[in-house]
């Protein structure tokens, strides 16, 4: 696996995103369609990289993609602008996407490196933000 190649600008895990397992799963890819609204040939995903930075079930472009593209860099850590407002958390579809953990994301990648984090917290986080239960 290219964890470069499959872990978006932003900090996302593309490599554990339904939409990417739904290439191999036709059986989630049914769910998405049916859930999202979508074509069945589009419930699949190559990872943002690989799509330029277009996901299929978001109803609009993303923002961050082109200015990670444009600044020449891999990820948003690298960006003297980091963090900045296209990394901003929000409440709409908190529940249902994961857009909230990039920031928390990118800053373990940077600590860990790419590869351990991909390996052994990328999956923990998504879970935990998804069912874990809220701790002070």
């Amino acid at each position: 696996m290219n964890y470069k190649q499959m872990t978006a600008p932003c900090g996302l895990d593309c490599f554990n995103c339904i939409l990417y397992l739904a290439n191999e799963n036709q059986e989630m890819r049914t769910m998405i369609s049916e859930k999202w609204g979508i074509p069945l040939d589009r419930a699949v995903c190559k990872g943002c990289r690989n799509e330029g930075g277009k996901c299929p079930i978001l109803p609009m472009p993303c923002s961050l993609y082109p200015c990670a593209e444009k600044k020449g860099i891999a990820f948003c850590y690298d960006c003297p602008d980091f963090p900045c407002d296209h990394l901003h958390p929000y409440a709409d579809q908190a529940a249902n996407v994961p857009h909230n953990i990039k920031v928390f994301n990118l800053c373990l990648i940077k600590k860990m490196g790419l590869e351990p984090w991909a390996r052994d917290k990328a999956k923990s986080v998504k879970d935990v933000y998804f069912s874990g239960k809220w701790k002070l």
